[in-house]
């Protein structure tokens, strides 16, 4: 604790709290007078408070700066509201106002892709359900608890944490670095193509006709030695005939497929 021109000051948790004596008196100045250099004195007292909950916040994609300006309404906000005379503590009241001030402008802001407003809400909702769950139950909670903890459906829920993703992207430009490589990948070259064996897929069902019309040894040695990759010594074995005649009949069923697909 410290005296100063404007009074003491102490910190807990890391944030400097001024004495309460001196925080009481001048919401009460403010209550009277509504005097605005009084309540800019006030938001100066709180700013630490402020930096603290915006580092909350920190490495989700938005400046801390900005996030500590966004503070700063919620803290005025709460400001405005506060009555001392119900003995609650302003540090206290002050807390949820400013940051639900910082979640609405995530909520309203910085979402990369549009998402409707009501799953930006129940995604807030869901991840602090989330949290205050998994510290209460000590485990990650399952879809079921979080639906039940924020009132809403299973779907909904599961929807709402889904969208998540919408809140930040990632350039297909982006470099993909791994351990031990000099020239890294980008994400685009990781993109899916259209697969080219899905042009075949006709002529495969024409194919599969076609090896219906062969003789029944003529089948199997199709099936053996293409669909199952077998070499002919073992197609030999399974069909109780020699090699030699395995190679026979291989040519005469693949000669009678061609002729039957090419008509």
């Amino acid at each position: 604790m410290r005296d100063s021109d404007s009074g003491q000051v102490r910190k807990r948790n890391g944030v400097a709290e001024w004495a309460e004596d001196e925080t009481e008196e001048l919401f009460r100045q403010y209550i009277e007078t509504r005097d605005r250099r009084i309540r800019d004195h006030l938001v100066m007292m709180h700013q630490n408070l402020v930096r603290f909950l915006a580092g909350k916040f920190a490495n989700r994609g938005e400046p801390l700066e900005d996030l500590v300006q966004v503070g700063v309404i919620g803290l005025i906000n709460a400001i405005d509201r506060f009555d001392p005379s119900r003995g609650t503590k302003f540090s206290t009241y002050a807390t949820p106002t400013i940051v639900g001030e910082i979640r609405r402008h995530f909520r309203d802001k910085a979402w990369s892709l549009k998402v409707p407003r009501r799953l930006q809400e129940l995604n807030l909702a869901a991840n602090k359900a989330s949290d205050d769950l998994s510290q209460r139950l000590g485990h990650p909670p399952t879809i079921q608890e979080i639906a039940k903890d924020i009132g809403a459906s299973e779907e909904e829920t599961l929807e709402a944490i889904e969208l998540g993703n919408a809140y930040d992207t990632v350039s297909l430009d982006s470099k993909l670095a791994y351990e031990g490589e000099s020239a890294p990948l980008t994400l685009a070259e990781f993109v899916g193509d259209v697969d080219g064996s899905l042009q075949s897929i006709e002529t495969y069902g024409d194919l599969k006709q076609a090896i219906e019309c062969l003789e029944p040894r003529e089948k199997a040695i199709i099936y053996y030695r293409f669909f199952r990759d077998m070499s002919q010594t073992e197609v030999a074995k399974r069909l109780n005939i020699s090699q030699m005649h395995v190679s026979r009949l291989q040519q005469k069923a693949v000669k009678r497929l061609k002729e039957l697909l090419s008509t």
